[in-house]
């Protein structure tokens, strides 16, 4: 069988199985749990892939809500693909970045690959990737090594437009603490060293450096404390400041002009300042032009609409971190008619639609039809390499 005739086979599995898709996605909808706390979730997903006969791995690489369940192995094809599932939702507000409905929508792929698995030749796994949202289990997995062999790594977010990749910005973020000596602030100052004077010298240190940063660069905070008596001269202040950029080499740059800011305050106000971060960093999502062609092309035969706008960057995520380490792809596709924000009630509002279930079933196709291509057609292969050793 050749390759299009499988396309054909996988997609009419697809057609049969997506029921199982929407299900899964209102279950999760209708559950939502916040980073690092997905259990129902992971519980879910395993349970309808042993359902299936998939062989599945929970607490993959000792994260507890990650998983790796197993839809083809081929000892004789050095080819690896990961379809990525994400399924953690935002405090307060659910599913509003959509995480129900692409995590569905992977399932749903890998499904009807699976169903066909006879047929394949490579290696494919979906994996499992919670906290997208906060400290993404990601990173862990980009920085463990698991992904260094593979050959890609593939998932669709939701978006209110369609386009075949998607621009996310490198961030790293960080709590300054800074300590000083207490006193009393009518009878003896002198005595004291005040810690919110290092703080907001720091503070306005950093609104200082913004005009010597390039275009596109983000620096974005909040004081988390600022004293407790306004009689007393305060020994402790912190805030929490996030940068980004474009591009991780640079963004470096700014991380290392903002601790020499913090420093030369902390010294200017004789105190001292603890720099930490709260999370892992996130990099940049390397470009992938070969593949986005592919995207396109496949994009055009589903009758899915590409939004012909430049791509603008969507803040960052956990993915650009596994794409300095294998190439990674991140199309987006369309969940409304209309324009909707993500990370609104209204976006998530959105999870449960037709258009919803359509995009579903168009991005499960889109997977498939990507890893097939790559499969059956060795060009596709040795141009993600030579885009991916481009990056490098």
């Amino acid at each position: 069988m050749n390759g299009k005739e499988l396309e054909i086979i996988v997609n009419e599995s697809i057609d049969r199985e997506k029921q199982k898709a929407f299900e899964l996605n209102e279950y999760i909808f209708s559950n939502p749990e916040t980073p690092h706390t997905e259990f129902l979730a992971c519980a879910r997903y395993a349970q309808m892939l042993r359902a299936e006969g998939i062989e599945v791995e929970e607490e993959f690489l000792g994260i507890k809500t990650a998983f790796r369940a197993v839809i083809n192995e081929d000892p004789d094809s050095d080819i690896k693909i990961g379809i990525l599932a994400e399924y953690d939702a935002l405090p307060e507000i659910g599913h509003a970045c959509g995480h129900s409905a692409s995590g569905a929508l992977s399932f749903l792929a890998a499904l009807g690959l699976y169903r066909n698995r006879e047929q394949l030749k490579g290696n494919i796994y979906l994996i499992g990737t919670p906290a997208e949202e906060f400290n993404g289990a990601k990173t862990v997995m980009a920085n463990s090594g698991i992904f260094d062999d593979f050959s890609y790594v593939v998932m669709i977010h939701m978006m209110d437009y369609s386009q075949t990749h998607a621009k996310f910005m490198a961030l790293a973020g960080f709590n300054y603490e800074f300590f000083g000596q207490p006193a009393h602030a009518a009878a003896a100052p002198w005595a004291g060293k005040n810690a919110v004077n290092g703080m907001t010298l720091f503070i306005h240190a950093l609104d200082m450096m913004r005009q010597q940063l390039r275009d596109g660069s983000r620096v974005h905070g909040m004081i988390m404390n600022g004293g407790s008596s306004g009689n007393t001269i305060p020994d402790y202040a912190s805030c929490q400041y996030m940068f980004r950029y474009s591009e991780k080499s640079y963004l470096d740059e700014i991380v290392r002009m903002a601790e020499d800011a913090a420093r030369g305050a902390a010294l200017a106000t004789q105190t001292t300042v603890k720099i930490t971060p709260p999370a892992s960093a996130l990099a940049d999502l390397r470009p992938t032009p070969h593949t986005d062609a592919v995207i396109g092309e496949i994009y055009s035969e589903l009758g899915v609409g590409i939004d012909t706008n430049p791509v603008t960057p969507m803040g960052s995520s956990d993915i650009g971190n596994l794409s300095y380490r294998c190439p990674a792809f991140h199309p987006l596709i369309s969940i409304s008619d209309t324009p909707v924000a993500a990370h609104t009630r209204e976006f998530a509002q959105c999870m449960l639609t037709d258009k919803t279930k359509w995009a579903i079933e168009k991005g499960a196709k889109t997977i498939s039809t990507i890893v097939l291509r790559s499969l059956f057609n060795p060009e596709i292969i040795e141009n993600i390499k030579i885009d991916f050793n481009h990056n490098r």
